[in-house]
C-alpha cells in the first residue's frame, strides 16, 4: 500500500518543500542554488570595519553557512577532528559542536580541505557530508541520528559537492576518476533509497539543483564531465541528458525563466581552437608500445601538448593507459570550455534540442553563474574578470574587471534587495547594483582569506572567511527570526 502512494506523498511533500526553500538558505547557494534571497534591505557595503553586527572565531572550512530561523550550520577540521557548529543567529555564540568519525586521512588539493562540501538543513534534520567518512544526519539539538560511511574516494582534487535535501530524500553526488555515482538516502533514517553509476563522470564537484516541470514529479539537475543529467528523484534514473560540457566541471547550474545556465572550464587547452587530437588508441599502440604490452607507458607516451595530461587521464593509477583512458584523453581534449544555456525537460539526448546558446570567452572554473535582474553574471576565477549577458541570447552587455578588486575568486557571487555581492580569495568585497553595470557600490577589503559563499537572508549577510564567521546587516537589530 506504502508503494502504491508514494508517488503523491512525494510530489506533495515536494511542493511544500519547494515553497519553503523559495524562502530559507538552508544549502549551498541558498535557494535551489541560485544564490539569490529578497525580502529585506541589505547593506550597500560589507566589510571589517562596516555594518557589522558581530563577528565570532571559527576553525578553519570551506564550507559555506546555511540557515534556519534561529541557527547557522557550518562543518570544519578542529584540531584534526571533523566537526558540526551550530551557532545562534542573533549573536554568533555556538551552540553545540558534534564531533564526526574521521576514519582516514585524504591528499586535498591546496584549495581544498576535509570539511569543504557545505551543509543542508529543513525544518527536522542537518545533514552534512565528510569527503573522509561520509554522510550524517543530527537533529538540530546535535544529537546524531544517522551515519552512512561511503568511500575512500579517489579525486585528485579531493571531494566537494555538497548534500541536497527534497522532501524525506537527501541527494549526494560522488565523481571522482572511476566509479563516480549519485546516491540517495532517507533523511530521517540513512536508509539507502538507491544508487546509480555516473559512468561518465570524473574528478566533478557539481552540486545539483530540482527543477520541478508543471504538472510531473520534480527532478535532480546534475552536471558533470561532459554531460548534463535530469535523474528521477524517486528512482534515480536517468531521464534525459545533454552533452556538450567541458570534462571537468565545478560550478551549481542557475535555473531561470525556463532555462538552466552552467559554466566549465577545465584547461586553456580546452579553449575553442586550441584541441589536440592525439588520434586512435590502435594507432598510438602502432607506433609507440615498445613493449608489446597492449598499454601506453608514461615512457612510450608520444611527445605533444597532451604529453603533460598522462597523469591526469591515468584513472586507474597503474602508469599505463588502456584503451579507455586513451578514449577518455581524446574526449577530455575535445571538450571545450562555455557557458551554457540550455532548456529543460525531454525524454533521452536532448543536445540538439534543448541546446539554446553558448559563450567561450572568460569562462570560471569555480564561480557559479548568477541570473539577477534578467542578467547572467559571469565571475571568472582570476582578476576581478566579469561578463554580464543576456540570459535569452547570450548576448554580452559588458566585459570588464570588478573595480579595485584584482583577486581570485572561489566564493560565487550571491543576490538580494537590488544588489550583488562578489567576494575575492583574499577578501576584496565588491557590490553592484542590480541593472548591468559594473560600476561598484562600495569596494573593501576584508584582510582575511575567503573560501565559502556567503549566505543571505532577512537583511543579514552571512561570511565566513578561514578563521571567522561575520554577520553583516544595516542595524543591530536580531540576526533571526
Amino acid at each position: 500500500m506504502a508503494l502504491v502512494r508514494l508517488p503523491v506523498v512525494f510530489t506533495l511533500a515536494a511542493v511544500l518543500v519547494m515553497a519553503q526553500e523559495t524562502m530559507d538558505w538552508t544549502r549551498f547557494r541558498g535557494p535551489n542554488g541560485c544564490g539569490i534571497s529578497e525580502g529585506a534591505p541589505l547593506p550597500d557595503r560589507i566589510g571589517p570595519e562596516s555594518n557589522v553586527l558581530w563577528k565570532v572565531p571559527v576553525p578553519l572550512g570551506h564550507s559555506s553557512p546555511v540557515l534556519t530561523g534561529t541557527k547557522i550550520f557550518l562543518t570544519a577540521v578542529h584540531e584534526d577532528e571533523l566537526v558540526v557548529l551550530c551557532l545562534d543567529r542573533n549573536d554568533g555564540r555556538e551552540l553545540w559542536r558534534a564531533k564526526a568519525p574521521r576514519p582516514r586521512r585524504s591528499r586535498f588539493d591546496k584549495r581544498n580541505n576535509g570539511a569543504s562540501p557545505t551543509p543542508v538543513v529543513d525544518d527536522d534534520v542537518v545533514v552534512v557530508s565528510f569527503p573522509e567518512y561520509g554522510l550524517l544526519g543530527y537533529d538540530h539539538d546535535g544529537e546524531e541520528l544517522w551515519r552512512v560511511p561511503l568511500g575512500p574516494f579517489n579525486n585528485l582534487y579531493g571531494m566537494g559537492a555538497s548534500p541536497v535535501l527534497h522532501g524525506d530524500r537527501v541527494f549526494l553526488p560522488c565523481d571522482q576518476q572511476l566509479k563516480s555515482f549519485l546516491v540517495c538516502v532517507h533523511k530521517r533514517t540513512g536508509k539507502l533509497l538507491w544508487r546509480v553509476n555516473r559512468p561518465m563522470a570524473t574528478s566533478g564537484h557539481c552540486t545539483p539543483v530540482v527543477w520541478a516541470p508543471k504538472g510531473e514529479d520534480p527532478q535532480l539537475i546534475l552536471p558533470g564531465s561532459f554531460y548534463l543529467d535530469a535523474y528521477d528523484m524517486k528512482t534515480g534514473a536517468r531521464v534525459w541528458w545533454v552533452s556538450g560540457l567541458a570534462f571537468e566541471m565545478k560550478s551549481v547550474p542557475a535555473i531561470h525563466d525556463g532555462k538552466l545556465y552552467i559554466n566549465g572550464y577545465a584547461t586553456p587547452l580546452n579553449q575553442p581552437g586550441n584541441q589536440i587530437d592525439v588520434g586512435t588508441f590502435k594507432d598510438a599502440l602502432a607506433a609507440n608500445d615498445g613493449d608489446k604490452d597492449g598499454k601506453i607507458s608514461r615512457e612510450e607516451m608520444p611527445r605533444s601538448r597532451a604529453s603533460r595530461w598522462f597523469g591526469f587521464v591515468d584513472l586507474d593509477s597503474d602508469k599505463l593507459l588502456d584503451a579507455a583512458e586513451w578514449q577518455y584523453m581524446r574526449d577530455a581534449l575535445s571538450s571545450m570550455n562555455g557557458m551554457l544555456a540550455i532548456k529543460l525537460g525531454g525524454e533521452g539526448d536532448m543536445t540538439e534540442k534543448n541546446h539554446v546558446w553558448s559563450y567561450r570567452r572568460s569562462v570560471p572554473q569555480l564561480p557559479s553563474p548568477l541570473v539577477y535582474g534578467d542578467v547572467l553574471y559571469m565571475l571568472n576565477d582570476q582578476g576581478g574578470l566579469i561578463v554580464l549577458l543576456h540570459p535569452d541570447t547570450g548576448e554580452v552587455i559588458v566585459r570588464g574587471r570588478l573595480e579595485d578588486a584584482m583577486d581570485s575568486y572561489y566564493a560565487s557571487p550571491v543576490a538580494g534587495d537590488g544588489k550583488i555581492y562578489f567576494v575575492g580569495q583574499h577578501g576584496k568585497i565588491s557590490v553592484l547594483r542590480r541593472g548591468g553595470g559594473l560600476k561598484p557600490v562600495s569596494v573593501s577589503d576584508l584582510g582575511e582569506q575567503v573560501y565559502a559563499t556567503p549566505a543571505i537572508q532577512e537583511g543579514r549577510i552571512y561570511l565566513r572567511s578561514v578563521s571567522t564567521l561575520y554577520c553583516f546587516g544595516n542595524d543591530q537589530g536580531a540576526g533571526g527570526r
